[in-house]
């Protein structure tokens, strides 16, 4: 499996609501299974905003800056009134207030809702954790961070500071399970497989010394030893002409185990998965049961509540 192979993500279990930055800014409607789309870029990235801040207080001028910058409407917090009512409208509304007004600001409260943030971030540090042990595992929970990506983090939506700077980080965030996802795939043997997403990566991201690493075990699995080295020299050249530095010592102790044949570039037998990590897997099972258990009753007791 490749990334170009990732299915399509796996649906929220349970009537959750989630809202979503993982390429367009939207809303899973938990209650109908309707996706929700705020309509324009300063709509989302007003919503986008007040979600990566949720909890917390955001003011007026804070929100005004992230939405018009340093040039402002003359009537920007009420044209800011106006954006948040048209989101209060559009909202899944049943049970819960999202959106509240206080005297300074406005406040986003996700009470039992979730983000395909969070979601990405749990499956994303399981997946590295379980690298090194059981790259199969890793593989597959790496596979499922990575297909909740639908395009860029908040498409369209970096209106200012706020919203720029989650985009930067969760890219960030994103290339790092790749890398992981990548590393648990030559650990399986698929160095044949993954070649050409390499090739891209590497092309896709010049400046990145880890996806160039791992193209040159795959190339020199394949028999490919010329062109692994070759590749440590384009690496080495995007580096000095772009940032006037030579390649990290990981990269250039690739390059000599590659030289000098080192065994160590031969690809292990990835491990079966043993009791401990069958074991961890039933756990995490059990635990999602019991999620999923609690808000049902959460849902049948407001329901029997409400009437």
């Amino acid at each position: 499996m490749t990334v170009l192979d990732l299915a399509a993500p796996a649906p929220v279990r349970g009537q959750v609501t989630e809202f979503r930055l993982l390429g367009l800014v939207a809303v899973h409607d938990g209650a109908t299974g309707a996706g929700i789309v705020p309509c324009g870029p300063k709509q989302r990235a007003l919503l986008a905003t007040l979600v990566i801040h949720a909890g917390e207080l955001l003011s007026v001028d804070r929100l005004v800056e992230e939405l018009w910058g340093d040039r402002p409407p003359s009537n920007a917090p009420n044209a800011l009134q106006t954006h948040v009512a048209r989101l209060r409208r559009l909202l899944p509304s049943p049970g819960h207030t999202w959106i509240s007004t206080l005297p300074t600001g406005y406040l986003l409260t996700l009470g039992h809702a979730s983000t395909d943030v969070t979601r990405f971030a749990l499956l994303s540090g399981r997946g590295r954790a379980a690298v090194p042990e059981d790259p199969r595992y890793a593989m597959r929970l790496l596979g499922d961070a990575l297909s909740l990506w639908q395009g860029p983090a908040l498409q369209d939506s970096r209106q200012g500071p706020i919203c720029t700077a989650e985009a930067d980080r969760l890219e960030e965030q994103r290339l790092t399970t790749l890398e992981a996802f990548y590393e648990a795939s030559l650990s399986c043997g698929k160095d044949a497989e993954i070649t050409s997403d390499l090739e891209r990566l590497t092309a896709d991201h010049p400046l990145r010394e880890r996806f160039y690493d791992l193209l040159m075990v795959a190339l020199y699995r394949g028999g490919r030893q010329s062109e692994a080295l070759g590749v440590y020299e384009r690496a080495r050249r995007h580096l000095v002409t772009t940032l006037g530095i030579e390649p990290g010592p990981p990269l250039r102790s690739r390059m000599e185990a590659i030289l000098s044949h080192s065994p160590t570039l031969l690809a292990s037998r990835p491990r079966a998965l043993d009791l401990t990590s069958e074991i961890a897997q039933l756990q995490a099972r059990i635990e999602q049961l019991v999620r999923d258990q609690e808000d049902l009753l959460r849902r049948i007791q407001e329901e029997h509540e409400s009437r």
